[in-house]
């Protein structure tokens, strides 16, 4: 008997998508030692990273990144098929639709910090349908969507400023590399 090897021949970008992949799993570790004043509020660092990708390399590659993050971090931390993971999952993809509009948007006046609040705001609406529709389909819910908001909204902000700086500091970066005379 003779041992079958498995070739897959990957490209520059899987290689790319793997190391964003693994910061933002990364980050999610990090968010994850960092305790929650609340269960549910977490400050989304990984979404810097996406943010970053999708700045740089476009939508598609940004939602391998951010999908890749919860698939990965759901089987790290245990929780891949329970509520906790599709809660999650359902953000991402939220998250992901919208900045696939947003992105579209004139970026005179819609940049990282606005993609960020935007997608902020999608993720915990998708997180709130989630436990309304299947985990506590009451109607007290609705109590907690300031807090949400708020939490979205400050967090948002935050990792779209952070995301911005790292954009422009790559772009600056891109602008002054010295071309080597051929």
């Amino acid at each position: 008997m003779t041992a079958s090897t498995i070739r897959l021949d990957t490209t520059s970008d899987d290689h790319h998508i793997a190391r964003m992949a693994a910061i933002a799993l990364g980050l999610t570790i990090l968010e994850n030692a960092i305790p929650s004043p609340l269960p549910g509020v977490k400050p989304g660092l990984a979404n810097i990273v996406t943010l970053i990708v999708l700045s740089r390399f476009g939508w598609r590659m940004a939602a391998w990144v951010s999908l890749l993050r919860v698939v990965a971090g759901s089987l790290l931390f245990g929780n891949f098929l329970t509520p906790g993971f599709f809660l999650s999952l359902i953000g991402a993809v939220l998250s992901l639709i919208v900045l696939a509009f947003s992105r579209h948007l004139p970026s005179r006046w819609f940049g990282p910090v606005s993609h960020s609040i935007f997608a902020a705001f999608a993720h915990i609406t998708g997180q709130m349908l989630v436990v309304f529709l299947w985990l506590i389909p009451h109607a007290g819910i609705a109590y907690l969507i300031p807090l949400f908001a708020t939490a979205a909204l400050v967090f948002g902000t935050v990792n779209g400023l952070i995301a911005a700086r790292f954009i422009d500091n790559t772009d600056t970066l891109d602008n002054n590399t010295i071309e080597s005379p051929t």
